[in-house]
């Protein structure tokens, strides 16, 4: 059986996957911005937001109620946060700093339920993804979603041998990137890290995603060749939101 992701019929179809990043807490936000029209899928940043596991499942379960595939970006490579995310309903998972075969290999075990792979059963709040328990587990190990981050200069190195790997996608983070690598985003040697990760992407038929901040942004990705493209994060908007209104009030 398949379990309903909307972001695995995107990928199914090679139709384009754009995407909202949720850093605040708030379902009344994450439904916001999953019921926006194009949104495929809304990441869930419990790395860099401010969002733990303690709001996983009420956020999984409002995003998935509108149509859309809630992924959740843990802090770190770590088996028992990668369990926490998918119990709570996750439809997949991000993992920053993939940065070698050997750590991306680990993180797929933990993504797996045996033999294939490590991880430990207790799907009883995954409602999120439409199945519970027995009927859950049996659909998991095909249809979990996991997307490794490239933002490092080892990784570049080594994205052959990540790529092969049993990940879905890779996602590239290019603000770390440039700056793990010490150069400009955009400038000639950062363009061809992209360049070189979207290509090793693409040969080995799995799907290609990075990071965006703006429409425009996204829609050159997408230009080039990328999959999976998010947008803007809701911080963002709220900020540049305030501050466009708030520079047409003079004498402030």
């Amino acid at each position: 059986m398949a379990l309903n992701f909307p972001l695995r019929q995107k990928f199914a179809t090679q139709s384009r996957a754009a995407g909202g990043w949720l850093t605040l807490p708030s379902t009344a936000i994450a439904r916001t911005i999953a019921l926006t029209k194009g949104i495929s899928w809304v990441l869930v940043d419990a790395e860099h937001g401010l969002i733990t596991d303690h709001h996983f499942y009420d956020i999984n379960n409002i995003i998935a109620a509108s149509g859309v595939s809630p992924l959740i970006r843990i802090p770190a490579d770590e088996p028992w946060m990668i369990k926490r995310a998918l119990d709570s309903g996750a439809h997949g998972i991000m993992i920053p700093m993939a940065n070698s075969p050997e750590l991306v290999r680990k993180v797929v075990q933990a993504t797996k339920y045996p033999p294939a792979g490590i991880r430990g059963y207790g799907p009883m709040f995954t409602h999120a993804t439409g199945a519970l328990n027995a009927t859950y587990k049996a659909a998991a190990n095909e249809n979990i979603i996991v997307a490794v981050q490239i933002e490092h200069p080892d990784a570049v190195a080594q994205i052959e041998e990540i790529v092969r790997e049993g990940i879905d996608v890779t996602f590239i983070g290019p603000y770390d990137l440039a700056v793990s690598m010490g150069v400009e985003v955009g400038g000639a040697e950062h363009s061809a890290a992209v360049k070189k990760i979207l290509d090793a992407t693409k040969k080995a038929g799995k799907v290609a995603g990075i990071f965006c901040l703006t429409g425009e942004q996204a829609e050159a990705r997408f230009a080039e060749g990328f999959d999976m493209v998010s947008v803007t994060t809701d911080i963002d908007t709220l900020f540049d939101g305030f501050a466009a209104a708030l520079g047409k009030v003079s004498a402030l």
